[in-house]
């Protein structure tokens, strides 16, 4: 008899819009703003070879907001981070 993974009906997934949970006017909401409309990121997007091989990246905006948000709040061991 075939063994299966029992079926849990109680859990659900639910979608998070992570826009949504900035609130205006708050220091996370301006660096995301800032990041994404104000800076030329397209040097880093340059230095980037992996458009056949490799596994996909993490596009620079993500990884320049978290970098500045840890720094805002003092957190600069990028282990930590």
């Amino acid at each position: 008899m075939p063994r299966f993974k029992t079926v849990h009906k109680g859990l659900k997934l639910l979608p998070v819009d992570f826009d949504k949970q900035l609130l205006p006017g708050s220091f996370e909401h301006a660096l995301c703003y800032l990041v994404d409309h104000e800076l030329d990121l397209s040097e880093f997007h340059a230095r980037y070879r992996n458009d056949v091989e490799g596994a996909p990246a993490f596009d620079p905006a993500v990884l320049l907001k978290i970098v500045l948000l840890a720094y805002s709040r003092g957190i600069v061991s990028s282990r930590k981070m």
